[in-house]
């Protein structure tokens, strides 16, 4: 299976047109607004000698970010312009880009081949993908892991479409950031609450632990305040809970 030329269009064209400048992409938060606080969710269930894989990485923000607390950080990502915009951004060469198409079930295989059972990070993927590519993306997670990782997912929530609709009808229309994404395509927040579970569950994954959140992003609507995207947070594993390691809410 692979992703629609419709979709992967979409995404080459909005990454073209995107500068290099950190937060020119709405979703491009600081790292201590969405990677820092994940990886204290995730790191109490993960082994953090393994490496860690940013899939759906972008311009690469958050992938340098973990490869400060693995010993090896790849960024993956579909669009090849925003594995160029990462690489470019990645002056120290902290960590590694390549394009990967999640829903080519034997690239990703090879993925885990090459490196072996990893955590995974997936932040705001499966809600914007078609959605017959939501389950091979839970599907790739699942065969990156492995026997021994573990993934932190967070995905916007339905309440998200709400706040985006608020935010296209402030007085001017949607704020640059936002129309941006309209103009090319791109559709957030377009699956259910109760679609992501089951999709990881059908992966064959089980939930560690799971919560509420928001997504911050970096745009702002016309009085000033920040977009952040109402958002649920889980903690994956692959197959059966190891003892101990019971699912919370």
């Amino acid at each position: 299976m692979t992703v629609s030329e419709r979709y992967r269009q979409a995404w080459e064209g909005y990454w073209r047109n995107t500068s290099d400048a950190p937060g020119e992409a709405i979703w491009d938060t600081d790292p201590s607004l969405a990677a820092i606080p994940h990886l204290r969710l995730l790191t109490p269930y993960a082994d953090t000698g393994l490496p860690i894989v940013d899939l759906g990485c972008g311009n690469g923000t958050q992938t340098r970010c973990l490869a400060a607390h693995f010993p090896r950080a790849l960024g993956v990502d579909l669009s090849r312009a925003a594995i160029d915009h990462a690489r470019r951004a990645d002056t120290a060469k902290v960590a590694e880009f390549e394009q990967l198409n999640l829903t080519d079930a034997e690239a990703v295989r090879e993925l885990h081949e090459r490196l072996g059972d990893a955590n995974v990070y997936l932040r705001a993927v499966i809600h914007q993908s078609d959605p017959s590519d939501r389950r091979p993306v839970a599907e790739a997670v699942a065969t990156l892991l492995g026997r021994r990782g573990r993934a932190f997912v967070a995905e916007l929530t339905e309440e998200s479409k709400t706040v985006l609709r608020l935010a296209a009808q402030d007085p001017g229309g949607p704020p640059p950031k936002l129309r941006r994404v309209f103009d090319h395509g791109l559709r957030p927040a377009d699956a259910q609450d109760a679609e992501v579970p089951e999709l990881l569950r059908e992966a064959g994954l089980t939930v560690l632990a799971q919560g509420p959140t928001t997504l911050p992003q970096t745009e702002y609507r016309a009085d000033g305040t920040r977009i952040d995207l109402p958002a649920r947070w889980f903690v994956v594993a692959p197959g059966t809970a190891p003892p101990g390691e019971a699912s919370r809410a």
